[in-house]
């Protein structure tokens, strides 16, 4: 009975651990997009974000305990830390092996973020597809919960959402942004809700090229936003 309490912890845990990552990949990627409304947003909503995260490293650790407590499969700590050590579906093992040490360096940076430079926090935090895709594949393969419909089910619509989602995210980074322009008498930026490149003038008139007054600057900071 022992056996089985153990089986069906690691299966349950390992289950909920994938869901939460995979929630906590949506909802990063829907905050980079436009899904949960402009900017700026509620603090609770980045918070919900770590939480999300921060709960799939806790399900995690508690699926490895229980494998480690399982008395059927004996994995050692070797097996379960290093991949294609064990004999149990050695392939399955190592990309849950591989998603946890991705969902690992992703917590622990995100933790550290303000003393991490900005550029390394985001190549690190962009291994959250690769999580996403690492936990996927080995609960898809690891154990016997692929014959079940619900679960196929679920992983189907997470794919699609995580690829609707990252689809919108690469379409908004590919607008045009602001630029400045030598002389300060022109802004090119992105504007209108189709994204299209506009140009604003700033000369005020004046002969000569003359800079722009407090009312020309004005006028332009309100077409910008």
């Amino acid at each position: 009975m022992s056996s089985q309490i153990t089986w069906y912890a690691a299966r349950a845990s390992g289950i909920v651990a994938w869901a939460l990552a995979t929630a906590s990949v949506v909802w990063g990627l829907a905050l980079s997009t436009r899904a949960l409304g402009g900017k700026p947003r509620p603090a609770w909503l980045f918070d919900l974000h770590r939480f999300l995260g921060g709960l799939a490293l806790i399900f995690t650790g508690l699926h490895v305990g229980a494998i480690l407590l399982d008395t059927y499969v004996h994995f050692s700590l070797l097996n379960v830390l290093v991949p294609l050590t064990g004999t149990w579906h050695p392939g399955a093992v190592a990309w849950g092996i591989v998603g946890f040490y991705v969902l690992l360096a992703v917590e622990l940076t995100s933790l550290a973020r303000a003393r991490l430079p900005k550029k390394l926090w985001r190549r690190v935090h962009f291994g959250s597809f690769g999580l996403f895709a690492a936990s996927t594949v080995h609960a898809l393969t690891a154990g016997t919960d692929t014959r079940s419909g619900p679960f196929v089910a679920a992983v189907i619509a997470a794919c699609a959402v995580v690829v609707v989602l990252t689809a919108v995210r690469i379409a908004g980074s590919a607008r045009p942004r602001p630029r400045a322009v030598p002389g300060g008498r022109f802004a090119t930026y992105g504007g209108g809700s189709g994204g299209t490149p506009a140009t604003a003038m700033a000369a005020s008139g004046a002969p000569g090229g003359a800079p722009a007054g407090p009312g020309a600057m004005g006028g332009i900071l309100r077409v910008s936003r």
